[in-house]
């Protein structure tokens, strides 16, 4: 098995990660939008100090590849001129928080959402870098399959509830109480040992015994998930992908002068505001057929330290091929950061080559070792490709 160097904490602005291409610095926008002034200044910021690589995190971010620490402290500058750097690194740290990108001006998600921040800017303490919030309370429910800890939701009815991740029920809350009781959830959660439980998430907390407190245990069930991201115009604006989560600073520019704002997704897509048709570019994903939408991967080498491969390549290179509704994910170690769930198939890239798992993660028992790129490319039936 290989050996990786697991750093349990993502990276901001204030924190930068050392990474294969440089620092890797993470913008966490408000409500996770920009509008057009704050996306030409990050597209300049990323030619400026970065090597003009911008990625779409799981989380909805933005981060900006290949900063020179030399251009650090100029970048955090600008990115303040900007309106998009937290008063200091805690308060950064703190504010985990998902949006659905679905919101309205003045709606009850994004009160929510400024509330929460708020809040979280002095508290809770004692919470595991990565713990994090949902607050999915729009008409649909979309964030279901996302990663979080403490979900503010909808039941079936459109009341508001709060749930922890990996409960099946929620509490329901009138509007006014829902961000108190998912901080005292928050509270909670360290309280009664989950921060040194695993990698410090709810999920696990809960699925390994871990009994709610009683103001929790309730029986409403959230709404019914039946959101399937994919390249379409919405009420908000047009809603599209990059090619594996990753386009140039050009291509945000660019944007830039087609949308009103921006708003990041947790599927590495975007959503234009004020677009009524698909932006047409070729490092965009427009259509729902896209096999590229099926694979996940994540930098590789030699972006990454840890990536014995180039995942990016190896998946362009598969995806053409996919099976029609099947899915893929190439991670370049065993740490799989782009997708830690189960996929129907997993490439890790090893010293060996590459493994391959069925219906796992980058983390399970594999099928096959040491496959080449030649052999994944040349032989379809390997994953059981038409």
């Amino acid at each position: 098995m290989s050996t990786v160097a697991i750093k349990g904490w993502c990276p901001g602005a204030w924190q930068p990660m050392e990474s294969g291409d440089g620092l890797l610095v993470r913008i966490r926008p408000q409500l996770g939008r920009i509008d057009a002034v704050q996306a030409a200044g990050i597209a300049e910021m990323s030619e400026r100090y970065g090597n003009g690589l911008i990625d779409l995190t799981s989380r909805a971010n933005l981060q900006i590849r290949g900063v020179r620490e030399a251009s650090f402290s100029a970048l955090i500058e600008r990115l303040a001129e900007f309106g998009l750097l937290d008063p200091d690194p805690d308060s950064e740290g703190r504010r985990n928080i998902l949006v659905t990108p679905f919101w309205a001006n003045g709606d009850e998600v994004t009160s929510i959402a400024d509330e929460l921040g708020h809040a979280l800017a002095s508290g809770p303490v004692g919470l595991p870098a990565k713990f994090g919030f949902a607050v999915d309370c729009g008409s649909e429910r979309v964030l279901a399959k996302n990663s979080a800890d403490i979900r503010i939701e909808r039941d079936d009815v459109g009341h508001l509830i709060v749930r922890a991740d990996g409960a099946e029920f929620g509490r329901r809350v009138a509007r006014i109480d829902a961000v108190r009781v998912a901080l005292e959830l928050a509270e909670w959660f360290p309280a009664s040992g989950g921060a040194k439980e695993g990698r410090g998430r709810m999920a696990a907390h809960i699925a390994g015994g871990a009994r709610l407190p009683d103001y929790m245990r309730c029986d409403v069930k959230p709404a019914r998930a039946s959101f399937a991201s994919a390249p379409d115009v919405m009420p908000q604006g047009a809603l599209f992908g990059a090619a594996f989560g990753q386009m140039t600073y050009a291509t945000l520019n660019w944007l830039a002068g087609k949308a009103q704002a921006l708003r990041m997704t947790p599927w590495r897509m975007m959503l234009a505001e004020g677009l009524h048709e698909l932006p047409q570019r070729d490092e965009l994903v427009t259509r729902a057929d896209d096999s590229r939408l099926r694979v996940i991967a994540c930098s590789g080498a030699p972006r990454c330290r840890q990536a014995h491969a180039d995942t990016r390549a190896l998946a362009a290179a598969l995806a053409p091929g996919l099976d029609a509704g099947g899915s893929l994910h190439v991670s370049g170690c065993i740490k799989g950061c782009a997708h830690p769930k189960s996929a129907p198939l997993t490439l890790v890239a090893t010293h060996e080559g590459f493994d391959l798992v069925r219906d796992g993660s980058a983390r399970d028992v594999p099928s096959r070792r040491g496959l080449s790129e030649k052999q994944l490319i040349e032989d379809p039936a390997i994953l059981g490709r038409a």
